[in-house]
């Protein structure tokens, strides 16, 4: 081995030396950058040649610069993070949610409910307390709807929301394919394009805070992105996702996001995207559901007992307030095709009612209305033809001889009945609810939490008549008081306060659930996040180690060479 090889030997050590310098001087500039991977110069000792048995090596080469990273590791932190931005998306939308019900304050839907009811206990003793009751009416009727508008401007919210992040998500697919088609351009032989590497694993974790995806490298140095076992991007290609609304057979509209190429679904459940979808089809969508059904049972039940309810002084006219046109006037009022009356809420029942009428003269008569709606035909067959329509009521009522009143449609197709001169009429016994469903003699106007509210010509019914026919001057009044605690069929048997008291706990219990789940996983990931830093990141305590070495290194090399070159003018100096 001669002296020109040792020189060759310190070469390859400087060359290694300042290598490494360079890296370490990298790690060190990055030290604060998040999305920084350290990098390492992987060191080999050169072998020396087999034909020379002096030759015990050619010194140290640098073979390449790579990252130092965990690639399962990272696997876990992205779907960490996932899993992280979901359940605080979750939790944000039902802490929103619940600052909208506002239950256990003064201005909730409980205590609404309360007044309302209460004010027709009041009235069984306060028998001028009508006004009173027409005010909390209108009250319990306008928060009803300011608290769906709400809601609904909180899932409009949620929709943008949906919008705007998909399309984000769909840029970051975008650029992620464009790295990939440059890095596998980039990176020839063992080279790795580290920069290029760690600029896709920042849009990646992007990515994830938008939705749960996971991550495989091919071959050729590419991230192929799925969702599910459906694949995105695909090298430099990406598929696209985008917001698909469609509307299923009930006429709800559902949201999902899927592959623009091909329209293929996705099953996003993570990330920020996931956790909006599931806030959007579970506690809004279900708070809207359980809101509209609140208004029509409570505009259903409470038109019930109002519309056999009267005063001293009965009625002389009553109008209802659901507008039929002719087409549907002539179908059964349970017949699916009867447009009208299909689409309510609510439903009349087999039953009847009866319309008392009385003279001026002291005299009296009844007339019952039968309401046949069991959906049996004459032929014993399933079938509408037979059964009770609108027109049938009307008919029913106009029926010969006459008892002093008279009903017809007026222009809009509402039902109109009037006394003659010298009469006067009531309502009882119905147990068909075909009144309430019309609308006949009713308090509230409305199907539903959106339009529900307090009808224009009011006039509050606090009396009824009893099975004997005697008067009870705060009959309705004691009956309505009543309701709010009393079991309704519609309400799955629970009360009307009960109905809603149950939802409020859901959203308080489902929130509070919220909560500690994504303080859970903010602190799994935030573990995983210290893990990768631990790998990963870049301690500056190290690098001053390693700066240190390197330059013992590169100083040990040139005294090599310093010593050489004296070695070999000493052996020139001898010749």
């Amino acid at each position: 081995m001669s002296l020109t090889s040792s020189i060759n030997i310190a070469s390859s050590a400087l060359t290694a030396s300042q290598l490494g310098l360079q890296v370490t001087s990298m790690n060190m500039a990055n030290a604060a950058n998040p999305s920084y991977t350290r990098q390492i110069a992987m060191l080999q000792a050169i072998r020396g040649r087999v034909s020379d048995p002096y030759q015990i090596g050619q010194g140290v080469a640098v073979t390449e610069v790579r990252r130092q990273i965990d690639e399962a590791l990272q696997s876990r932190l992205w779907a960490g993070t996932a899993a992280e931005n979901s359940s605080a998306q979750q939790y944000g939308v039902l802490a929103q949610l619940e600052t909208i019900l506002n239950e256990g304050t003064e201005f909730d839907m409980s205590t609404q409910l309360s007044s309302f009811f209460n004010s027709w206990t009041e009235a069984t003793t306060l028998l001028d307390s009508a006004a009173t009751i027409q005010n909390q009416g209108e009250a319990v009727a306008s928060f009803i709807r300011n608290m769906r508008s709400d809601l609904t401007t909180q899932r409009q919210q949620i929709e943008d929301q949906i919008d705007a992040q998909v399309l984000r998500a769909n840029g970051i697919l975008d650029e992620i394919a464009t790295i990939n088609q440059t890095i596998t351009e980039s990176e020839i032989g063992d080279a790795e394009a580290s920069g290029l590497r760690d600029q896709r694993d920042a849009l990646v974790t992007e990515l994830s805070q938008l939705m749960d995806v996971s991550v495989h490298e091919n071959n050729a140095g590419a991230y192929d992105i799925y969702s599910g076992s459906t694949p995105i991007v695909q090298g430099g290609r990406n598929r696209g996702v985008e917001i698909s609304r469609v509307t299923d057979d009930n006429g709800q509209l559902s949201v999902r996001v899927e592959i623009i190429a091909d329209s293929t679904p996705l099953p996003v459940s993570g990330g920020s995207i996931g956790g909006l979808l599931a806030s959007r089809d579970g506690a809004i969508d279900e708070t809207l559901e359980k809101l509209d059904t609140l208004a029509a049972q409570l505009i259903f039940e409470v038109n019930k007992l109002h519309s056999t309810g009267i005063n001293e002084d009965w009625l002389t006219s009553s109008a209802a307030t659901l507008a039929i046109p002719s087409a549907d006037r002539a179908l059964a009022l349970n017949d699916p095709n009867n447009s009208t009356l299909s689409g309510l809420p609510f439903e009349a029942v087999n039953g009847g009612f009866t319309i008392n009428v009385r003279n001026d003269d002291g005299s009296s008569s009844t007339r019952r209305i039968e309401i046949d709606l069991d959906g049996i035909d004459s032929t014993g067959q399933p079938g509408f033809g037979d059964d009770t329509s609108a027109d049938d009521i009307l008919a029913a009522i106009n029926a010969t001889p006459s008892i002093g009143i008279t009903a017809s449609f007026d222009s809009s197709g509402r039902l109109q009945i009037e006394a003659d001169p010298g009469y006067s009429f009531s309502f009882s016994e119905d147990t068909s609810g075909a009144l309430a469903v019309l609308g006949v003699n009713s308090f509230f106007t409305g199907d539903g939490a959106a339009d529900i509210g307090v009808r224009e010509d009011l006039e509050v019914m606090l009396g009824r008549l009893d099975d004997t026919g005697q008067f009870i001057a705060n009959g309705t009044a004691k009956l309505i008081g009543d309701l709010g605690n009393e079991a309704v069929s519609g309400l799955g048997e629970l009360s009307i306060q009960k109905f809603w008291s149950q939802q409020a706990t859901d959203i308080a219990s489902k929130t509070a659930s919220a909560r500690n789940k994504a303080n859970a996983d903010a602190i799994i990931r935030e573990s995983l996040d210290a893990q990768r830093a631990s790998v990963s990141g870049v301690s500056i305590d190290e690098e001053s180690i390693n700066l240190m070495s390197y330059q013992r290194q590169y100083q040990g090399a040139a005294q090599v060479i310093t010593t050489a070159q004296e070695m070999f003018d000493t052996l020139l100096a001898l010749v």
